[in-house]
C-alpha cells in the first residue's frame, strides 16, 4: 500500500493553492455579497488546465487521474466552496457525460469549448417533485421532425443562469424503466426555456436557477449520443460525483480548521491564547484527527475510481462520512471562534453554511444510507 501522492500531483497542489490564496480569494467578499460568480474565473481555470484535468491528454484534458483531481476540489473548497461547486457543475456534472457518450461532432462543439472555459456547462437533473428520486422524473421530450420538444421544470441547477448549454434529463418515455430517460445538450438561450435566479444561504455565490421548458425544441443532433436512454451514464456520472464532492467537504473541513487554529493561536484571554486552555486544545485535536480519517477515505474512493472498481455503497460511504464531518468541524470552527464565527469578515460562518449544502445535495444524508444499507442484503 502507498499513501504518498505523486511529485506531479504535490505540484498541481501547490500551483492551484497559490492560485486559490492570491488570485481567488481577492474575489469571494464582492462576489458572496453580490452573489455573482466572477465568470472570468472560466477561462483562466482553462488556461491553466483545470477544468479538463482528469479528461484524456487525447480528448484534450490533462491526462491526470481521479485522485488528482480530488486534490484540486480539495485545495479550491478550502478557499471558497462557492467557487468549486461552480467549478465542479461545469467540469464534472456538465461535461462529463459529454465526455462519456457523446458523438464526435457532441465533443467538438461542446466539450471542447467547455474544457477550455470558453462555455459555460450546467447539469439540469433536479425537478420539484422529485428530489433525490430520479426516476419521478418528469420532463418529457417528445419526439417531432428533426428533434424533440422538451416540456417541465427543473430546480437548483447550479450554473444555469450564466449557461452556454445545459445537459439536461428527460424522459423520452412514460414507462418507469432505464432506457426511458434520455440525455440532451441545451444551447442557450433557447425561447422555450425561462431561468430565474435563486436566492440562497449558502454557496451564495455559485450561482443557481430555477427553469421552467416550454415547449422547447431540441434538434436531433442534440441528443446525447444519438441515441435515446442514456439513463445509465446519469448514475455513473453522480456515483462518480458523489467521490469527488467529497475531496469538497474535506476542503471545507481544512478551511475551517485552519481558521479556528490560526485564531486559537492569536485570540488571548486572561493573558494567554486561547489555543492553550485544555477544553479549545481538545477540541483542534478531534477537528484534525477526524479530518485526516477523512482524506484518506477521499482519497481511498478517488483511487476506486482510477481503479474503475468504484461501486455505489462505496461512493455513498465517501460522501456520508466527508459531508457529515464538514458539518461537525465548521460548526466547532464557530463555537472556538466565540462571537466573531458569526461576524462575515470571519470565515468559518460561511464555510458552516456552505457544509450544509452537502449533506443535502448529491443525494441527502439518507440517501447515502440507502443505498450503504441496500448493499448490506439486509
Amino acid at each position: 500500500m502507498d499513501f504518498s501522492f505523486t511529485p506531479e500531483q504535490d505540484q498541481l497542489r501547490e500551483t492551484v493553492r497559490r492560485f486559490c490564496d492570491q488570485e481567488v480569494r481577492p474575489l469571494i467578499e464582492e462576489a458572496e455579497e453580490n452573489e455573482r460568480f466572477p465568470v472570468q474565473l472560466f477561462p483562466k481555470w482553462g488556461e491553466m488546465g483545470l477544468i479538463g484535468v482528469r479528461y484524456p491528454e487525447a480528448d484534450g484534458g490533462g491526462g491526470f487521474d481521479k485522485v488528482s483531481e480530488c486534490i484540486v476540489r480539495e485545495e479550491m473548497s478550502r478557499v471558497c466552496q462557492a467557487f468549486a461547486s461552480t467549478w465542479s457543475a461545469h467540469s464534472h456534472l456538465g461535461i462529463w457525460p459529454l465526455w462519456k457518450a457523446g458523438t464526435p461532432e457532441q465533443k467538438e462543439r461542446f466539450f471542447k469549448p467547455a474544457l477550455a472555459g470558453e462555455k459555460i456547462a450546467a447539469f439540469g437533473l433536479s425537478e420539484p417533485d422529485g428530489g433525490s428520486d430520479i426516476r419521478a422524473l418528469k420532463t418529457r421530450a417528445t419526439k417531432v421532425e428533426g428533434g424533440y420538444r422538451l416540456s417541465g421544470s427543473k430546480m437548483y441547477i447550479t450554473n444555469s443562469p450564466h449557461a452556454d448549454f445545459i445537459t439536461l434529463a428527460a424522459r423520452t418515455r412514460p414507462e418507469p424503466t432505464v432506457d426511458a430517460i434520455s440525455l440532451f445538450i441545451v444551447e442557450l438561450p433557447n425561447p422555450g426555456f425561462e431561468i430565474s435566479t435563486l436566492k440562497k444561504e449558502a454557496i451564495r455565490s455559485s450561482e443557481t436557477g430555477l427553469i421552467y421548458i416550454e415547449d422547447a425544441f431540441i434538434p436531433d443532433d442534440c441528443l446525447l449520443g444519438g441515441v435515446e436512454g442514456t439513463y445509465p451514464v446519469i448514475l455513473e456520472c453522480l456515483s462518480e460525483n458523489r467521490v469527488g464532492v467529497s475531496a469538497n467537504c474535506l476542503g471545507m473541513a481544512i478551511g475551517a480548521f485552519e481558521a479556528a487554529r490560526d485564531y486559537a493561536q492569536t485570540r488571548e484571554v486572561r493573558g494567554q491564547s486561547i489555543g492553550k486552555y485544555q477544553a479549545i486544545a481538545h477540541h483542534l485535536a478531534d477537528m484534525s484527527a477526524e479530518i485526516e480519517a477523512v482524506r484518506w477515505l477521499v482519497y481511498y474512493g478517488a483511487w476506486r475510481v482510477d481503479q474503475g472498481t468504484i461501486d455505489g455503497a462505496t461512493a455513498a460511504k465517501v460522501k456520508l462520512v466527508a459531508s457529515e464531518a464538514a458539518v461537525k468541524i465548521s460548526e466547532m470552527a464557530i463555537r472556538i471562534h466565540g462571537g466573531a464565527g458569526l461576524m462575515r469578515e470571519y470565515p468559518v460562518g460561511r464555510i458552516h453554511k456552505d457544509s450544509l449544502v452537502y449533506v443535502i445535495g448529491e443525494g441527502t444524508s439518507e440517501i447515502q444510507r440507502n443505498i450503504i444499507s441496500r448493499a448490506m442484503e439486509l
